[in-house]
């Protein structure tokens, strides 16, 4: 059951993130964009023009609602991280560092949400910091962590993601946005941590379902006796 919850929770975690993204920025008087504005933006608690990293007005009439989705979203990734355990994660050191840095984003996110970029700026880059550096670095250690029945093409995936993510990262500090915008390479950045604590809920969370329920009866019998 507590592995449930942890599929559970990284699953509504992700779904509620996304979802109220779209919410926030659909109240914005001027069209928010994925390429130009950071995530963040939605999130700052006042309307002003923002110089840095490029310049652009920012004003969220919804700050609230995205600042409590990060929130949200972060306690649900450590919520995932530490209730998955052997289901998903071999034993050893690699596993439970993967695992500790996957908190660390979920830390991340809660700092984020804690502190908008415009209220807390130490804290809230902090907050960048873990989601985008500790965060990916944790997803490439879990492509080596991953339990031993995981597919090999799930296990690949999983450090690509994170050396992907690791390597926008750098390119959105040195401001090399390759064509994406400052917004486009920062989801780059951050957001497969969220695709993969994704996918993996719903793989995990379909396979556990399957594996009780999906016993013929004849089985379901003999495992009785």
């Amino acid at each position: 059951m507590r592995v449930r919850i942890g599929y559970a929770a990284w699953i509504a975690g992700v779904v509620q993130f996304f979802a109220l993204h779209v919410m926030t920025e659909s109240a914005w008087a001027r069209p928010y964009s994925w390429a130009r504005n950071n995530i963040s933006d939605l999130g700052n608690a006042h309307c002003a023009l923002q110089a840095e990293p490029e310049p652009r007005y920012v004003c969220s009439p919804e700050h609230g609602l995205m600042n409590g989705s990060f929130v949200a979203l972060g306690v649900l990734l450590v919520v995932g991280a530490a209730l998955t355990g052997g289901a998903l994660w071999r034993g050893g050191r690699t596993a439970a560092a993967a695992r500790l840095l996957l908190a660390g984003a979920g830390l991340g996110f809660v700092l984020v949400g804690l502190a908008p970029a415009d209220v807390n700026e130490n804290q809230h880059v902090l907050g960048a910091l873990l989601i985008m550096a500790t965060g990916n670095i944790g997803l490439i250690l879990a492509g080596f962590a991953l339990a031993e029945h995981t597919p090999t093409y799930l296990r690949w995936g999983t450090g690509l993601l994170g050396a992907t993510a690791v390597t926008a990262f750098g390119l959105f500090l040195s401001h090399h946005y390759l064509g994406l915008g400052m917004g486009g390479m920062e989801r780059v950045a951050a957001f497969p941590v969220l695709l993969w604590a994704l996918a993996a809920g719903v793989r995990g969370l379909v396979r556990r379902t399957g594996g009780l329920y999906g016993a013929t009866p004849r089985q379901g019998l003999s495992h009785a006796g």
